[in-house]
Parts: C-alpha cells; sequence; structure tokens
C-alpha cells in the first residue's frame, strides 16, 4: 500500500499565496495549490473510485464525473448551443460540437498536417499513419483500427441485420446500406454523373456507370463459374448468380443493376417468380 504524506514545512500551513503548489504527490512529484485536488489525483495511483451510480452501479473517481454520467439515466441535457440550440448531457460534447459551426479543427496529425474537431478523431486518423490495429475479431482472426469497424466485421460471422427499411422490410448490416436503400423508395438522386450528368441513388451505381465513359474500366474481370457471363464488379456477379441458385431478388437490386448500365428491364411476374416485389 502506497503512503502518501503532505510535504509541506511551517511556513505552508496558511493559505497559500496565488501560484504556489505546496501540496506535493510521493509517488509522481506533482504540486497542488489545495488538498482536496491532491486527494483527486491520488486516485490516478491507487484507482480508487469512491462514486458510485445508485441506477446502474458504475464506479466513478470524481463526484462530477457522476453527475454528467447521471443525465444519461435522467435524458437531461443541460447545455445548449446558441447557433442551433441542439442539446447535450454534456459541457465537452457541446464544445466538440460548436466546431461544426465555427469550423475550428484545433487537432492537427503532425505526419500529414490534416486536422479535425476533436482528440479522439485525431487519434483514430493516426493508425492510418502507424498501421497500428487495435481490434481483433474472436472468428477469422482479422483486425481494425476503429472498434466500428470490427462491430460491422463481425456482422459477416453472425448474419445479423439489424437495420430494417420501414416501407419494404429488407434488412441490412449497416445503417448506410440502409440510408443508400430507401431512396428506392424516395426517388432521391443525389450522386451525379460529371460526365453526363445522369443521377443515382447512392455511390455503387455511380461507380459503375462511370465505366461506360471510361473505356479503360470496361475489363470484366468478375465471371459467372455456372454460365460464364463476365462483370465489371463483383456485386453485380452476386446479383447475377441468383438468377441461377433462385434466390429471391428484390425489384431495387434489378433496377440497381441496369440503372448502372442504362438498361431498360420489363420483368414478367410469371416467368421470375423468385423476384420478391417491394413497391
Amino acid at each position: 500500500m502506497i503512503n502518501y504524506s503532505l510535504i509541506m514545512d511551517n511556513s505552508t500551513k496558511k493559505i497559500p499565496n496565488k501560484g504556489e503548489k505546496p501540496f506535493l504527490c510521493i509517488t509522481c512529484g506533482k504540486s497542488f495549490p489545495c488538498n482536496s485536488k491532491l486527494t483527486r489525483h491520488r486516485r490516478t495511483h491507487t484507482g480508487e473510485k469512491p462514486h458510485h451510480c445508485n441506477t446502474c452501479g458504475r464506479l466513478f473517481s470524481e463526484a462530477s464525473h457522476l453527475k454528467i454520467h447521471k443525465h444519461i439515466h435522467t435524458g437531461e441535457k443541460p447545455y445548449h448551443c446558441d447557433t442551433c440550440g441542439k442539446s447535450f448531457s454534456e459541457n465537452s460534447h457541446l464544445t466538440r460540437h460548436k466546431r461544426i459551426h465555427t469550423g475550428e479543427k484545433p487537432y492537427d496529425c503532425d505526419t500529414c498536417g490534416k486536422s479535425f474537431f476533436c482528440c479522439s478523431d485525431l487519434n483514430k486518423h493516426k493508425r492510418i499513419h502507424t498501421g497500428e490495429k487495435l481490434y481483433h475479431c474472436d472468428t477469422c482472426g482479422k483486425s481494425f483500427s476503429e472498434n466500428s469497424h470490427l462491430t460491422r466485421h463481425t456482422r459477416i460471422h453472425t448474419g445479423e441485420k439489424p437495420y430494417c427499411c420501414d416501407t419494404c422490410g429488407k434488412s441490412f448490416s449497416e445503417s448506410d446500406q440502409m440510408k443508400s436503400h430507401r431512396r428506392v423508395h424516395t426517388g432521391e438522386k443525389p450522386y451525379h454523373c460529371d460526365v453526363c450528368g445522369k443521377s443515382f441513388s447512392s455511390n455503387s451505381p455511380l461507380t459503375r456507370h462511370k465505366c461506360i465513359h471510361t473505356a479503360e474500366n470496361r475489363e470484366k474481370t468478375f465471371r459467372c463459374d455456372i454460365c460464364g457471363k463476365s462483370f465489371c464488379e463483383s456485386s453485380l456477379l452476386s446479383i447475377h448468380k441468383r438468377i441461377h441458385t433462385g434466390e429471391k431478388l428484390y425489384l431495387s437490386d434489378i433496377r440497381e443493376f441496369c440503372e448502372s448500365f442504362d438498361v431498360t428491364v420489363i420483368i414478367s411476374k410469371r416467368k421470375h417468380k423468385n423476384i420478391r416485389k417491394i413497391y
């Protein structure tokens, strides 16, 4: 057990003058202006967390941290953005949010110079340069630089698709996939070809469409091992293979397939019973 002592001479037992730090941590040598700050600091060495959340049991080293944490349970968001009115449970979250409005990016990468709104984003970015991958898949051993990437990857093994379209019921493993899919129903096409101006509901059909304009990208390297037909993207080959396997096809898949190559298709319900209609 570490013994901590307050190292002071008789002259410092009175209230210290401004700038004085007579309260000394004997473990690391750091000094503090008052005993309460020294007491809080000591917990970084001992790991002591005396403040307890009555709702979830989580422990904290400081009462102020517990107070902020309780906002999670109460839903209280006392910190408000003067610009847009959005509210936050922690002042630090509000500080980061305000940078969206000001454009301030105070955290710079010393390798490439790229700037970021918050320190956590900078730390994640640095792993691009270091190649560090802290998060490992227990199933296949693949490693990732971010925990969110690992979470998405594990759904390959579990088959989990937690994001469901409330219009047609189609499920997706990632929220971005669902957002892109919803544009099939809304008709929104925010992605535009800078060559011919054609619009698309997501970036992937735009990328495929550009093959029409760029001759060197038209090579069809993905070949169907059943009928021999070739495609320029693996996703198109996957859609095509469902014709052979009898797997259910969504009209949205077929329309996206045809949209990429300016092909018009008329679907016969009698001949294509394995197609699931979503309109």
